[in-house]
């Protein structure tokens, strides 16, 4: 019998990532995005569809699957929240997902932990925070080389620290979350109103590398409320390293040297600032995680 095969799945507000690994080979990635938001019937469909072509070209059986989840899943199963695509609310992902993969072990967790776990093994640093910037904000803590408060304990919701009081109403319902105010959308919504006309993401880029003033000031926007929010964490845990990833942030470098700028204002008498640097897998992260979670309830150490 050859090396088992697992797959690991990043399920994103826009798209989902798919990651078959035997043994450190990858066999296949893909992705593909969803469609015109209409049910969570109809996402599970496509989902289906595109399971069913990855399985007839991998032509093997999965030994486990990870699912690396933004929404909140309750210990029921069941999705408690997903401000991204809320029309998820209720669905019983648990039966979902077994139905999708019956030979498989299965197990899903929440994708700023998974990302987490998977740049900590990936830089050798054990203790670190991680910060993935894409549609949302997730994140994860990875202390001591295990994810807080550990899977199937709970996420580490750093995308809803609230970083200014009565700020702009985020997704989740209350107002000055960090998510509300430096996601990839947060972020668009600020350029677009400094400029005065509709930015994208291409739009963006392209004007951070030319140091037009409205793009610089749109960005320290949303990397003033990250350093905020990473100081307080550095106060409560005393992570060595902030690494920041995610499909929005891996094509912006400037992220990353702006948030290092704002923490060195922030730091106390005595303090050493907090080293940032880019997520080594950049917008995979999550994605590498999936897979890493696959291994582990392959292993048994996952329930």
């Amino acid at each position: 019998m050859g090396t088992p095969y697992h797959l690991g799945i990043d399920v994103g507000g826009t798209k989902v990532a798919f990651r078959v690994e035997s043994g450190s080979a990858c066999i296949e990635e893909t992705s593909f995005s969803w469609g015109a938001r209409h049910s969570a019937e109809d996402d599970l469909a496509q989902l289906a569809g595109h399971v069913a072509r990855l399985r007839e070209r991998i032509g093997t059986p999965l030994e486990a699957v990870g699912v690396a989840m933004p929404g909140t899943v309750g210990a029921d199963g069941r999705v408690a929240t997903w401000p991204s695509r809320p029309e998820w609310t209720g669905v019983d992902l648990k039966t979902a997902l077994h139905s999708l993969f019956p030979e498989a072990a299965v197990a899903w967790a929440d994708d700023g932990d998974l990302g987490a776990l998977a740049e900590s093994r990936a830089s050798g640093c054990e203790n670190l925070l991680y910060i993935g910037i894409g549609t949302g904000i997730g994140g994860g803590l990875v202390l001591g080389g295990v994810p807080c408060p550990g899977l199937g304990r709970g996420s580490f919701e750093i995308g809803h620290v609230i970083v200014e009081m009565g700020g702009v109403r985020c997704v989740c319902g209350r107002r000055g979350c960090l998510q509300a105010l430096a996601s990839g959308p947060a972020t668009l919504r600020r350029a677009s109103l400094l400029r005065g006309a509709d930015v994208t993401y291409y739009r963006l880029q392209r004007a951070l590398r030319n140091g037009e003033p409205w793009a610089a000031d749109a960005l320290e926007g949303s990397t003033r409320a990250l350093a905020a929010a990473v100081t307080g964490v550095q106060e409560l845990v005393h992570p060595d390293r902030v690494l920041i990833g995610g499909g929005f942030a891996a094509g912006i470098p400037e992220i990353v040297p702006s948030v290092s700028g704002f923490l060195a204002d922030l730091v106390r008498q005595g303090q050493a600032p907090l080293p940032v640097e880019p997520a080594a897998l950049g917008g995979l992260s999550s994605l590498r995680g999936a897979v890493a979670l696959a291994g582990l309830v392959a292993a048994g150490e996952v329930p």
